[in-house]
């Protein structure tokens, strides 16, 4: 993604061509981003050979969903409606992982029926729900059991799931108690342990400390795991001097681990593989000047995009085009929205720009779209799919009329 001739080009299109003949504010997808993502992901764990189930929560498209089962990646889903979209999309069954702390007898009995890899239960409760359902089917259910690893993914607090104090998974009692219990059940097959820490994780060592607690646990426990899910949580760069995660040094923690536990590894990753791939192409309102600032008004607000006004989180704004003048001025980028908090960015300084300008919101391709609302009874936005010089709607603008 590069500026040539001073405009901004997502792969061999430029955002004035998408705005023009889709409006906005607009999603727009790189596919070669999403194949370049990838490639690294299975090239850095090519030694352990893992099954990598891309997280549908972070985007849920089914093109998206699509493009990327082309590369041989399953799933990992948190509702039935995810479910259903991977299996539409054409993700097999066989490498589809359900997680989720409050699945429903109905979901449940769904996935079952789908006959995916396995559903990653809890809690004892859920495991009494899914043997019911595999006795009256007359049949053995694969599961894993979520373990809690109490470590702390120094990521934010909001995104982490991986503590004692955090909804998901079993304590160390609690999960060795239901090992024991279950371990010769009649229906249930206990074929996994599963660990997820957090999101947006940008350093090896919260890893690290999660796999020391886990082989402490299967050694105690004595129990043969097929497949270990150590889930996904790999964070990326969202601003130029971020951190990322060090892929190679990861790796080489769980080869150690390997050579103490012989199973299987299986990843979840989501933000890594889609995050840097995704655009919001917005286009200026107004330029509200004051004393201290400009507000910078969008045509997009906190219903297309959340993170920053949940999460606090930052990402890039750039120009479509270049202006190499100047504004010594504090620029905050915000909605129209009627609340405070619909805000994307606040910039020291930042190039001239004028009313009905196009801008562009970076790294929006995890949890943007998928968080949206019609908060203030705004349509959602369309979605696009870039790949080389072709141009592909896969989602279209939602209209007011077929909301009200």
């Amino acid at each position: 993604m590069k500026y040539k001739n001073g405009r901004f080009n997502i792969e061999n299109v430029s955002v004035e061509k998408i705005a023009k003949k889709f409006g906005t504010p607009c999603y727009v997808y790189s596919c070669q981003n999403i194949s370049n993502n990838i490639y690294n992901f299975k090239k850095n764990f090519k030694d352990i050979n893992p099954l990598i189930c891309f997280s549908v929560k972070s985007n849920s498209n089914s093109k998206i969903l699509n493009l990327i089962g082309k590369f041989g990646l399953g799933a990992d889903v948190v509702s039935k409606g995810e479910l259903m979209v991977a299996l539409k999309a054409k993700i097999k069954p066989e490498k589809i992982v359900f997680s989720g702390v409050g699945k429903t007898v109905n979901e449940l009995q769904f996935a079952i029926n789908k006959k995916i890899l396995l559903i990653n239960a809890e809690s004892e409760s859920e495991i009494i729900e899914i043997e019911k359902i595999a006795k009256k089917n007359k049949n053995k259910v694969n599961i894993g059991l979520r373990f809690n690893p109490d470590t702390d993914a120094n990521t934010l607090k909001s995104i982490s799931t991986g503590k004692k104090e955090n909804k998901f998974g079993l304590t160390k009692k609690k999960f060795l108690k239901i090992l024991k219990k279950y371990k010769n059940s009649k229906f249930v097959n206990i074929i996994c342990l599963s660990v997820h820490i957090g999101s947006q994780i940008t350093s090896h060592i919260p890893y690290k400390n999660m796999l020391n607690v886990v082989n402490k646990i299967i050694h105690q426990s004595k129990y043969k795991f097929k497949y270990i899910d150590l889930g996904g949580g790999m964070g990326i760069q969202y601003e130029n001097n971020s951190n990322k995660l060090n892929y190679s040094k990861y790796n080489k923690l769980i080869k150690s681990f390997l050579k103490k536990n012989k199973s299987k590894i299986i990843f979840e990753p989501g933000r890594s593989i889609v995050g840097n791939a995704g655009y919001l192409i917005s286009k200026i309102i107004y330029i509200k000047e004051t004393n201290s600032k400009n507000f910078i008004i969008l045509d997009a607000a906190m219903n297309d995009l959340i993170r920053p006004a949940l999460y606090g989180a930052k990402h890039r704004i750039i120009p479509s085009k270049i202006n190499r003048k100047k504004v010594n001025k504090i620029h905050e980028f915000v909605g129209p929205i009627c609340e405070t908090t619909d805000k994307f960015l606040t910039i020291n300084d930042f190039q001239k720009i004028n009313q009905k300008d196009l801008m562009i919101i970076c790294d929006v391709g995890a949890y943007g779209m998928v968080l949206s609302s019609n908060y203030n009874l705004r349509p959602k936005p369309s979605e696009i799919l870039v790949n080389k010089s072709s141009i592909r709607i896969i989602t279209k603008r939602q209209k007011l009329n077929n909301i009200i």
